[in-house]
């Protein structure tokens, strides 16, 4: 099967700027609110909505953090080889915040079960909502659900969605692509 692009880039501006709208309408001034971004990928839709929240709001002191989800991970012993971790970055504690869990894509829900339980080592929320750029809601093993989603696909297990970033991958897009096509 042909790769296809599910958002191009001005989609995906605009996507970026549907999702930090919806953000504004729940949280207004972000005051008991905070954004975490899910290590690896999460962060970079993270980074990217709490800086067009700053614009928008004309407000710099939002709450961001990472967290890293390694040691987490139902799989982390399961992958034969040793997995790597990534930096967790959170200086204020998220004890009756509002947090805004941020990651790229949801397909299954366990990178999310791994996040909620990591991010309970710095405090218990008040709220947990889920924000993701791609919801893949057909192969969910757990019953995770997100309250802001940028776009959801129906895709099959051998498909692939690959989130590019401008700031890895030169171009913000998305594609499915065929597993024995990468």
């Amino acid at each position: 099967m042909k790769p296809r692009i599910i958002l191009d880039s001005s989609k995906f501006a605009l996507t970026i700027d549907r999702l930090c709208h919806q953000l504004i309408e729940q949280h207004q001034d972000f005051s008991q609110s905070c954004i975490i971004g899910v290590q690896p990928r999460g962060i970079f839709l993270a980074e990217r909505i709490h800086s067009r929240l700053q614009a928008i709001l004309r407000k710099k002191d939002i709450n961001y953090g990472k967290l890293d989800i390694t040691l987490y991970r139902d799989d982390f012993r399961q992958k034969g080889k040793p997995m790597t971790t990534n930096e967790t970055d959170i200086k204020f504690p998220l004890e009756d915040k509002n947090v805004i869990l941020v990651d790229d894509v949801l397909y299954t829900g366990r990178t999310i079960r791994a996040a909620l339980d990591a991010m309970l080592d710095f405090g218990r929320p008040k709220d947990v909502e889920l924000l993701v750029l791609i919801d893949r809601r057909l192969q969910r093993h757990l019953p995770i659900q997100a309250k802001y989603v940028g776009k959801v696909i129906d895709s099959i297990t051998t498909e692939k969605v690959k989130v590019e970033w401008k700031e890895t991958d030169g171009q913000d897009k998305v594609w499915i692509v065929s597993e024995n096509n990468e």
